[in-house]
């Protein structure tokens, strides 16, 4: 399958944004973009978490991309604490809907980093109708954006994330639970750090049972 994954450059707002695209045959197929996470601490679009993703999306016949921001890999422009990185993910998104114009779902997915961006733009983009939030930081990062969230969707962190406390988690569960028409998934991996070093598989399991059930909606 690996030979059908395509490198190309998207033009986004700093220059031309790196990234790898797989094509579905089926012309309706859903889309999906996933997010890298954070550039700064050596984050980039072959984060193995984000190629799992990536992958697991492609085994369900999306059109998918994933894209690194500006300043990483081969991706011009330099890292801007979150706002330009938001305004790549539009230009990937923009990108892939056009390859794909009568796609029949539109999912977003990031990583730490990436989750918060991903998220940020669901609440910018209406046709986003499902995400995939992995490792989020809601110690790190402000989530109250998301009142109301726009879309049902899935969380997932490691029970051990030793850079996220619990509590934190635990809190934007019950916000996001009280919130009505949709339907936020959170699943604690037990034993996965923040990474998912070594709990790589349990991650996938996870996404693909997600995804699944999703699409056999559509």
């Amino acid at each position: 399958m690996d030979n059908k994954i395509l490198e190309i450059f998207i033009p986004g707002p700093a220059g031309r944004l790196e990234a790898k695209y797989f094509k579905s045959k089926k012309s309706t197929s859903p889309i999906a973009l996933v997010l890298q996470p954070h550039p700064q601490y050596g984050g980039t679009m072959n984060n193995k978490v984000v190629v799992e993703t990536f992958h697991t999306f492609m085994e369900n016949d999306f059109s998918v991309c994933r894209v690194n921001f500006r300043g990483v890999g081969k991706s011009d422009g330099e890292f801007d604490n979150g706002q330009g990185e938001l305004a790549d993910a539009a230009a990937a998104l923009d990108w892939l809907e056009r390859e794909n114009f009568d796609n029949s779902q539109c999912w977003v997915s990031g990583f730490s980093f990436g989750s918060l961006i991903a998220m940020q733009l669901l609440m910018r983009r209406p046709e986003i109708n499902r995400f995939i939030a992995i490792s989020p930081q809601p110690n790190v990062y402000d989530f109250s954006f998301l009142s109301p969230c726009p879309s049902s969707g899935l969380m997932v962190h490691g029970k051990k994330d030793e850079l996220v406390p619990f509590e934190f988690i635990k809190d934007l569960d019950n916000k996001l639970s009280a919130q009505k028409g949709i339907n936020v998934e959170f699943e604690t991996i037990p034993g996965a750090n923040h990474f998912f070093s070594k709990s790589e598989s349990e991650l996938t399991k996870c996404i693909y049972k997600y995804i699944k059930k999703e699409t056999a909606l559509y």
